[in-house]
């Protein structure tokens, strides 16, 4: 089957750095996600996979703007440790609010005495990465995961 819009693409991939070739990052199992402009994956990888089929391999060197985006140091947070919920570390996560109020993620990124460095950017903003990409399987997708934006099942969102 060949991947269009409303199909459901199940990728294995790694991700490294092009510079020094490091391994970043290499899934363990196949991840899926709904094709046609979801936001399940990003774009610059839903245009490289259009119109390709099961088997198809791949690999794409990003720019920050096309993938994880550009360092945003207004996103580093300093708190009091005192604020700080319990049993959580560096590498964590919190919820926590931005300047205008709205809700985002801010990775624990050090404990430094009284004070603990948050940070809200992706932890890949403002690299160059290397996605190497080979589709495992397409299929097309259910009404229930379109009406949903997203996958469902195995390699997908469980409800």
């Amino acid at each position: 089957m060949t991947i269009t819009k409303d199909t459901v693409v199940t990728l294995r991939y790694k991700v490294s750095d092009p510079k020094t070739g490091q391994l970043i990052e290499a899934a363990k199992e196949p991840m899926a996600y709904l094709h046609g402009g979801y936001e399940n994956t990003l774009p610059k990888i839903e245009e490289a996979l259009e119109g390709k089929d099961t088997g198809f391999q791949t690999t794409l060197t990003l720019a920050p703007a096309d993938a994880f985006g550009e360092r945003d140091e207004s996103l580093l947070r300093t708190i009091p440790k005192s604020e700080f919920p319990p049993g959580v570390k560096v590498g964590g996560q919190l919820q926590g609010q931005l300047d205008d109020g709205t809700q985002h993620v801010f990775n624990v990124v050090k404990i430094k005495g009284p004070q603990v460095l948050l940070d809200g950017n992706h932890p890949w903003a403002g690299r160059t990465l290397k996605f190497g990409l080979t589709v495992v399987d397409v299929r097309p997708a259910t009404e229930e995961e379109i009406a949903h934006r997203h996958v469902h099942g195995a390699g997908g969102h469980h409800h």
